[in-house]
């Protein structure tokens, strides 16, 4: 995987009514589902403002910028974080965040690459590997919340490291995805003249990719290594024990 673990997001910036609602739409990841939702177009009709569009649809323009606002989220760690309290910080921040995003992209994909596909720029194929990513990380999460993270809220075990190893190794598949979700998107670098949606699409990848990296980093650089270190040595069944062992097996 190409990109780096370092680098910090910049602060959200101020959310207000006067903002035009396309600008939203692209500056704010999830905000499209939002406006989808509350049937405000913000892809042809985005040069208005939120007030004057919750106006225009009969709807209360600072409970629609309220809802906007929380999804604005902080990647902030508990300080001095137990192991228990991390792994809660990565379910909230970052699983269930990926439960949302991922729909909403696949959709967004699938328009863009249907209303342009004349368009030379157009990234053929982006839907489809999304689908791909979504599946591959609900198996993923799911392996963790059902089997690794309450193994390690207990306190880990001497055959921990397989069921980390396992999970290490599908972190490295997940950052070739997002390698190849870069160069179909040309680093989420929208064409010039693109559309709102287009846009608002390359603005929720982008935010998609610093969070699965941020993500991957919490895990593999903060959270497995104590465990790691306390593991049974390998018994020549492999560089983290094996099932045989004791350890049990990783499933979804």
């Amino acid at each position: 995987m190409n990109a780096r673990i370092d680098t910090l997001p910049a602060a959200p910036s101020a959310l207000s009514t006067a903002q035009q609602i396309g600008q939203i739409a692209v500056q704010l990841p999830g905000a499209t589902a939002v406006f989808r939702r509350l049937k405000l177009d913000f892809c042809c009709g985005g040069q208005v403002s939120l007030a004057q569009a919750a106006a225009d649809k009969g709807l209360d323009a600072n409970a629609v910028l309220a809802e906007l606002a929380a999804l604005q989220r902080s990647d902030a760690v508990p300080e001095a974080a137990s192991p228990s309290a991390l792994i809660d910080h990565i379910l909230a921040r970052y699983h269930e965040v990926h439960r949302q995003q991922l729909p909403e992209l696949i959709r967004m994909a699938r328009r863009v690459e249907a209303v342009h596909r004349d368009n030379p720029h157009v990234p053929a194929g982006l839907a489809d590997h999304l689908e791909t990513m979504h599946e591959e990380l609900l198996s993923h999460m799911l392996k963790e919340e059902q089997v690794l993270f309450p193994m390690l809220k207990s306190g880990g075990n001497p055959f921990v490291g397989q069921p980390i190893g396992m999970m290490r190794a599908e972190h490295v598949d997940h950052g070739e995805a997002l390698d190849k979700l870069n160069a179909l998107t040309n680093d989420a670098t929208p064409p010039q003249g693109a559309c709102n949606t287009w846009r608002a699409l390359y603005a929720g990848i982008a935010q998609l990719g610093d969070d699965l990296i941020n993500h991957i980093h919490l895990e593999n650089n903060v959270l497995f290594p104590p465990f790691e270190a306390s593991a049974a040595p390998s018994q020549g069944c492999g560089p983290s024990g094996c099932a045989c062992s004791g350890g049990g097996t990783l499933q979804a």
